[in-house]
């Protein structure tokens, strides 16, 4: 059995609020050693991150740790998204295992080397928490998806520094400025939820010319004119939600005969060329892509998330003993105009379950099988009891 829990604290005394936060989440571990505990720190914690290393070990005895400098973080319903700040989630893991890893990124002769990626095969999830200053997320992503296709891969970039200006990730007893940390899950019953907070509208459209990020053709009409066409043609509150940006959900999957939002990785529309009536894209894109243009508000990313979280409380067929949760800093009170918006989500859809999380500087989560860096995401990961 997975016995999970999470504590939060607002002391300025960093190894005061490290244990605090510990000793709250030890309470949710029913006696049991914690196997993982996962750290995201904010403030004060990162003037003096290693007072709050050791309140962590002081408060739980833990056999790993993983963890990063954040803006904001959450737990217990709550999200600080500003001064000091503490959030620990512990799990015992019951028959399952975590193997934590350590990723860095050197500049040779050749390129960026990667060194340290885990082996995911076998696995059934594995958690990233990456320094984006010194590490290439988006490269060990595409690795890890050739050698362990269809593993999820969740988690978040650093959003916080050292006061020294350096790189803040948390590894066992150990504070390192470069690279990502992670863990690996095995024996564990983990599912993905990636809600990208953005809704489809109008139809959907086949690629039907395109290099790299540009866009030629939609429908077998120039793209540009293409895409007036189905803007001149929303309704009023889709033009509406349209004014906040124009976005492209892009079917990165085999083929079906519907598509839902989980369908879609949602990517920027970047701009257009008037003259040669072309659009580019935050992706690469083929001929014989599916998309369909998308739209963001506070309403939709609140509907998307709440209708993400009932879909996997339902494909749990249990109870939740927790969520690990990486929630993007455009959120929050700049998205949804009051505090605790997704972290009440989550109270609401899984009651009950010990989450905790930080305001990333990007979120990782997998859409259609494989796993992606993403803006203004929710992406959590929900272990079953």
């Amino acid at each position: 059995m997975v016995r999970i829990g999470s504590g939060l604290s607002t002391s300025p005394d960093a190894r005061v609020g490290a244990i605090e936060a510990a000793t709250s989440a030890r309470e949710g571990l029913g006696g049991e050693r914690a196997d993982l505990v996962a750290v995201f720190a904010s403030g004060a914690h990162l003037a003096a991150p290693e007072a709050t290393l050791e309140g962590v070990h002081e408060g739980l005895k833990p056999r790993h740790v993983i963890g990063c400098g954040a803006a904001g973080v959450l737990a217990g319903g709550r999200e600080i998204e500003g001064g000091t700040a503490v959030a620990v989630w512990a799990a015992a893991l019951g028959e399952g295992s975590a193997e934590p890893f350590h990723v860095i990124a050197e500049q040779g002769d050749d390129g960026v080397a990667i060194s340290g990626a885990p082996d995911l095969d076998g696995a059934g999830a594995a958690i990233l928490l990456a320094d984006p200053s010194s590490f290439p997320t988006d490269p060990l992503l595409r690795e890890l998806a050739v050698r362990a296709p269809g593993v999820p891969i969740m988690g978040g970039l650093s959003s916080a520094q050292t006061l020294e200006g350096a790189g803040a990730l948390f590894y066992g007893e150990e504070l390192l400025e470069a690279g990502a940390v992670g863990v690996r899950f095995e024996g564990v019953d983990i599912l993905p939820c990636v809600s990208q907070g953005a809704a489809p509208i109008g139809p959907e459209l086949a690629v039907t010319a395109a290099e790299g990020h540009v866009i030629h053709e939609l429908a077998g009409r120039p793209a540009l004119a293409k895409v007036r066409e189905v803007v001149e043609a929303l309704d009023e509150e889709e033009r509406a939600m349209v004014g906040h940006g124009l976005l492209v959900g892009i079917v990165t999957d085999e083929p079906k005969p519907d598509y839902g939002r989980g369908d879609f990785l949602v990517r920027t529309l970047l701009g257009a060329d008037p003259a040669r009536e072309t659009v580019a894209v935050g992706a690469m894109l083929r001929r014989g892509q599916i998309i369909r243009l998308h739209a963001r508000d506070a309403a939709s990313a609140d509907r998307d998330l709440r209708e993400s979280l009932d879909l996997r409380s339902r494909a749990l067929g249990g109870p939740a003993a927790g969520a690990l949760v990486f929630t993007c800093n455009g959120r929050g009170r700049a998205m949804f105009g009051h505090p605790d918006h997704d972290a009440t989500a989550l109270e609401t859809s899984l009651p009950g379950a010990a989450a905790a999380g930080f305001f990333a500087a990007g979120e990782i989560g997998p859409v259609g099988g494989e796993s992606y860096l993403h803006g203004f995401t929710a992406t959590i990961a929900i272990f079953g009891a």
